[in-house]
């Protein structure tokens, strides 16, 4: 059976009623959005200033109501702000983690300003210095060039030019490195666990068995491990795969790796059952498998992308017990793909030479060779192209230095990228990486950023105390072997701002012990930018919530930015290993989605205490859906939804008029009280432009049962035969 499983923020807060003398205040945000454009730092590494507050921890002497918080003022969002009280003085004070060169304050004043006030430096929190002083503020927006060093920055304000509080749109604090380029440096080498391979190095079946011993039952382990092979050919090659190990080629396409031999996973470790063989990747490499058919036999979290398979693929494991998986993209198996008993699987924009047959949900978006569309019987999804994608970037070798290449976004793709020469797309030097390795703080970390450097993370573990925040556009931050980021002390491990083309890939954020209301914000809340151009993309980005030791998070990934794509993520709250139970890993919501237009392409979530998905925003679509309801809910009252049985694995909001999604499935197999009932598994308001295609739920042995599909409709799941109850189209 499956072995598979974000946050919940409360909704937007209710504003007080606005006060008359703020009936300009929507001319006021217009000026300011276009104020904000002009004011923002360029995007090279050397460009200064930077914007070095927004998201960071904030305090202040005094808030107006509820409403009006100091975090409001460094969010990014020019229709949220800070207030105080009506009194004199008052502060805001934000901590930027580290002692950092500072170059210039904007403040965005709300119509209640500051007449007199200063700009105060301290690199403790207890001594300040003065960096800028007036007593004729103008209220406005404020660009004050400032010098110092400083961790803590504050506005000290002294008398108000109203009668009411001071009140901030945003503080916004930026940083120079003085001399224009950066002060940490980039490139480097790739760590410790990073393994690159030519043709010409001795024992390669040594180094990568040494590996696979460690890492083939290391389900919760600390180990990381990546093998990055040069362009060339490599003869009697079995690469077996194991937990949080990473295998990839360094050509431009996967055909300038060559392995004569296998890329393999099986489930020797678990007696034959490949439903825990998650938290591995296969990318960027040709096979010639020596039986002419290669082994994949994976579940959630294992990527097999840019993958050339010169021969067949088999999914199952030897034995064909069970399998869990998985996801496929950008491309070719010569021959045909056999899932046999692989329950799920998604493939995209890819070329395969046919497919042997289905379980329960096997879907297909921009496949070359898929079979045609014939849910419910057989089980097969297909569209013909994905309306938006962009693949993952990789490391490869120019000549011989290293570089990331970054592909270009796609519309309505299909096939390969790489079928036609090399895949589209832009190269970034090393050197405009700052390669993270084991005992990299978060200071550290956003510095790096602060300058303008991506950031690659070698593999390993990292503990972060505050939020890793990616302000510039176009940012890259690129794991290896699975890299692992655990938030401390309840922070949120990362923060993207409303900006385009971030792209986020291949590492895993492990919640800690301290309940971290998020885990990973794209955007802020209310962000409104058309991102459609250039969007955030998150792929092989993945949420774990217990398993590996307590962990506690409300919700995993909040979505705010428009047209962000989620391509491959899997969200999920542990039903097995260590500190898993249902208040010890509590984690009541997997991803809420609040911007509009965005696309997710291979959507697991798993076991959250409610809703595992909530989808706010409109325009949304979804293609395929993977879901497996908590295990381990004590009776029917814990899962209790007012009037309604259960929490939707997937729930689009009342208030979306347009929503689409393609290929979904919910599973329950709730072995603590098999009597709980489940009264669907999608919910979803029911309005013209809301549409479903091809969904199913299923009991898994009769532990609990789903009274319909989706809202009211579609047939109960029934007895212990593990029979899905399907619906075509809905409504």
């Amino acid at each position: 059976m499956s072995e598979n499983g974000t946050v919940a923020v409360s909704s937007p807060r209710r504003r007080q009623p606005a006060r008359p003398r703020r009936a300009l205040v929507g001319a006021v945000v217009g000026a300011l959005v276009s104020a904000l454009f002009v004011l923002l730092p360029a995007t090279t590494a050397s460009a200064a200033p930077v914007l070095l507050s927004q998201g960071k921890p904030v305090t202040a002497s005094s808030q107006e109501h509820y409403g009006t918080p100091a975090s409001d003022a460094v969010d990014g969002n020019l229709t949220t702000r800070w207030s105080s009280a009506a009194s004199d003085p008052q502060w805001i004070r934000i901590d930027l983690g580290a002692p950092t060169a500072v170059s210039q304050v904007v403040l965005r004043w709300e119509a209640a300003y500051a007449k007199a006030y200063r700009i105060e430096l301290s690199t403790n929190g207890t001594d300040w210095s003065t960096a800028y002083s007036t007593t004729t503020g103008a209220g406005g927006t404020e660009t004050l060039n400032v010098s110092g060093t400083a961790r803590y920055v504050r506005m000290y304000g002294v008398s108000r030019a109203t009668q009411y509080g001071y009140s901030l749109w945003e503080f916004q604090v930026y940083g120079s490195d003085g001399d224009g380029g950066p002060t940490l440096p980039g490139g480097g080498d790739l760590g410790p666990n990073v393994d690159i391979i030519d043709p010409s190095t001795p024992d390669i079946q040594g180094k990568l068995d040494a590996v696979f011993k460690q890492q083939e039952s290391a389900q919760f382990g600390s180990g990381r491990h990546a093998f990055l092979f040069k362009p060339g050919t490599y003869n009697t090659i079995n690469a077996q795969i194991g937990f949080y190990t990473q295998i990839a080629g360094l050509g431009l396409r996967p055909d300038d790796t060559t392995f004569n031999g296998d890329v393999t996973v099986d489930a020797g470790w678990a007696g034959g059952n490949a439903t825990q063989n998650f938290w591995r990747a296969a990318e960027n490499l040709a096979l010639n498998p020596v039986s002419g058919t290669d082994r994949w036999a994976v579940a959630q979290a294992s990527s097999f992308r840019r993958m050339h398979v010169k021969g067949g693929l088999n999914l199952a494991p030897a034995g064909y017990g069970w399998a869990s998986g998985g996801y496929t993209a950008d491309s070719k198996v010569d021959g045909t793909v056999g899932p046999y008993s692989q329950q799920q699987w998604y493939t995209r924009d890819s070329s395969i030479g046919g497919w042997t047959n289905g379980v329960w949900n096997m879907t297909f978006s921009g496949v070359e060779g898929a079979p045609a569309n014939s849910f419910p019987e057989p089980r097969y999804t297909t569209l013909d192209t994905t309306p938006v994608s962009r693949e993952k970037p990789f490391l490869y070798l120019d000549g011989g230095e290293m570089k990331v290449f970054a592909p270009a976004k796609r519309t309505n793709a299909r096939g390969t990228t790489w079928a036609n020469g090399t895949t589209p797309g832009d190269s970034i030097p090393l050197s405009k990486f700052y390669v993270v390795k084991p005992g990299a703080t978060a200071a550290t970390i956003n510095a790096a950023l602060a300058q303008g450097l991506n950031l690659l993370f070698t593999p390993g573990i990292y503990h972060v105390d505050q939020p890793i925040q990616v302000n510039r556009p176009d940012t890259i931050v690129l794991g290896l072997g699975l890299a692992t980021i655990v938030p401390d002390n309840g922070v949120t491990a990362m923060k993207v701002a409303d900006v385009d083309g971030v792209r986020l890939a291949g590492f895993l954020i492990d919640a800690g012990p301290v309940n971290s209301t998020t885990l990973l914000e794209i955007g802020p809340s209310g962000a409104t930018a058309d991102h459609s151009a250039d969007p955030v993309t998150l792929q092989d980005v993945y949420f774990r919530i217990g398993g590996a030791g307590p962990g506690k998070a409300t919700t995993s990934l909040v979505v705010n930015s428009n047209n962000a794509i989620i391509d491959h993520t899997w969200v999920w709250r542990a039903d097995h290993g260590g500190g898993v139970g249902w208040d010890t890993n509590r984690a009541d919501y997997g991803v809420r989605v609040n911007g509009n237009d965005v696309l997710a392409t291979g959507l697991f979530v798993e076991h959250f205490n409610k809703y595992d998905v909530e989808w706010h925003g409109e325009r949304g679509r979804t293609i395929f859906f993977q879901n497996e309801k908590a295990y381990d809910a004590p009776n029917q009252a814990a899962i209790q939804n007012g009037t309604t049985k259960g929490y939707a694995a997937y729930k689009v909001d009342d208030s979306v008029t347009t929503h689409e999604a393609w290929g979904m499935g919910s599973y329950c197999n709730y072995t603590a009280d098999p009597s709980i009932r489940q009264d669907h598994g999608f919910e979803a308001p029911v309005k013209p432009g809301v549409k479903f295609h091809d969904l199913l739920v299923v009991s898994l042995g009769g532990n609990g049962q789903y009274e319909h599909v989706i809202n009211d409709t579609g047939q109960a799941t029934s007895g212990t035969a593990t029979v899905p109850s399907t619906v075509v189209s809905y409504p």
